[in-house]
């Protein structure tokens, strides 16, 4: 991660206007009810008529941004605008109430962490910055909170600056927790979007797929029908140039469109149990075929340690899922990529090994996280390592199987994608 990435005003960090509204109300009412409570209940002289206009002040803010902002979201400018102005607010109306004697001043360092959560880390070094400097000034800076019979509340020095120090670990320490916190969770966020639209774009094509081998199903019939009257009319024997030369354009144009169809279909014969379901063994055929016509590196498929045909509802996410994991293989190998299917009574898995440089020692726990990177000198690329794998490997763990990441034989990569038998064939 870079710390320009960091800095940087992202525009998908924002702030719900509807949840900062409402959250600004309660803190103002609370404001209010408490320095009330305080002047008189509690009987302490506060300078009510200043900490009525911080607080008003405060409120008036709130409808600004309640009725005349349209967006139903705040930038990350506007939140850290708005977030140093409730810094300030607070920070006048502990002044007014005690400083840093004030129990409340614990409330200073909330806009902060709200920041360090969803704000970027500019902001959050902003805010924290003038959080850090309110408590300084807070310190040696305040009005004096009265006690009963108008005298002045007194403590030991190394009370009130040992208040100040601990609010400013405290705000190291949750900032740091939220930004790390946030910063995650945006990733994960971004991550799950992608993965949906990878998702999506993948049953599109499945949905094309289909649409084509039914066009080939039922365009066959019709297409041989033409080509059978085709031809019983030129075994007809007419002698008329234009009528002969129209029937032989026919019969060409048939068989052209004959062929188009048989190259669109993998299979001569295309029915709708094919269309909705494959085996693995064909779907690994189809997956191999696919990297064999893009690429020189040996791809070796084997088949034979599978005891059965296992049929599966073809999937979107078992082919994504694949696909990634094949295709990782080709670009990090060397020259060699085997694919093995093994099944038993119980198990079914699919191992794909190559002899590239493998899985690096520092990422191997993180392996299927997003946006994971390594330090390795040997990993020319790691893309496949990060966003990529942990699509495919969500995608097939919805499918409920058990991805393993391990060393190949030949010092390479080795993926397993394990499902039980019976949850493979739940999907018929």
């Amino acid at each position: 991660m870079k710390l320009s990435d960091l800095l940087k005003f992202e525009e998908d960090l924002r702030l719900e206007k509807k949840t900062v509204v409402i959250l600004r109300w309660i803190a103002l009412l609370g404001q209010l009810a408490t320095i009330y409570f305080v002047h008189f209940w509690v009987g302490f002289d506060l300078p009510l008529i200043f900490c009525s206009l911080t607080i008003f002040f405060g409120g008036v803010t709130n409808i600004f941004i309640q009725f005349n902002f349209k967006k139903n979201q705040l930038s990350n400018i506007e939140s850290t605008i708005l977030l140093f102005y409730d810094v300030i607010q607070l920070s006048v109306l502990i002044f007014l109430t005690g400083g840093v004697t004030n129990p409340f001043i614990v409330f200073l360092v909330v806009p902060a962490i709200i920041s360090s959560t969803l704000l970027n880390l500019l902001s959050t070094f902003f805010l924290s910055f003038i959080t850090v400097l309110a408590l300084l000034l807070l310190t040696f800076n305040y009005y004096p909170l009265p006690s009963e019979g108008n005298i002045h509340f007194h403590v030991p020095d190394y009370y009130i600056y040992s208040i100040p120090t601990a609010l400013v670990i405290v705000l190291i320490f949750l900032t740091y927790f939220g930004f790390r916190f946030g910063h995650e969770a945006r990733k994960r966020t971004n991550a799950l979007n992608k993965l949906e639209s990878v998702l999506a774009k993948e049953q599109e094509l499945e949905v094309i797929g289909h649409q084509a081998a039914a066009a080939v199903h039922s365009l066959g019939t019709p297409l041989a029908t033409i080509t059978v009257i085709a031809k019983e009319l030129k075994k007809e024997g007419i002698k008329d140039k234009d009528f002969n030369y129209d029937i032989n354009t026919l019969l060409e144009q048939a068989k052209k469109c004959g062929e188009i169809l048989k190259k669109i279909s993998l299979n001569k014969v295309v029915n709708d149990d094919y269309i909705a379901n494959i085996t693995l063994q064909d779907l690994l055929f189809e997956i191999t075929k696919s990297f064999e016509e893009i690429t020189e590196k040996k791809i070796n498929l084997d088949l034979t340690q599978s005891t059965k045909k296992i049929k599966i509802k073809r999937s979107p996410e078992i082919t994504y899922g694949i696909r990634n994991f094949v295709g990782n293989a080709v670009k990090f190998s060397k020259k060699k990529i085997d694919i093995n299917l093994v099944s038993g009574e119980n198990e079914t898995a699919i191992q794909i090994s190559d002899d590239g440089p493998g899985f690096p020692e520092d990422i191997f726990k993180l392996i299927g996280e997003p946006y994971i990177s390594s330090k390795s000198k040997n990993m020319k690329s790691k893309a496949g390592l990060g966003l990529g794998t942990f699509i495919g490997k969500t995608l097939l763990e919805r499918k409920k199987a058990i991805i393993e990441f391990s060393k190949s034989q030949y010092g390479g990569a080795l993926v397993e994608i394990i499902w039980k038998n019976s949850d493979l064939q739940s999907r018929n």
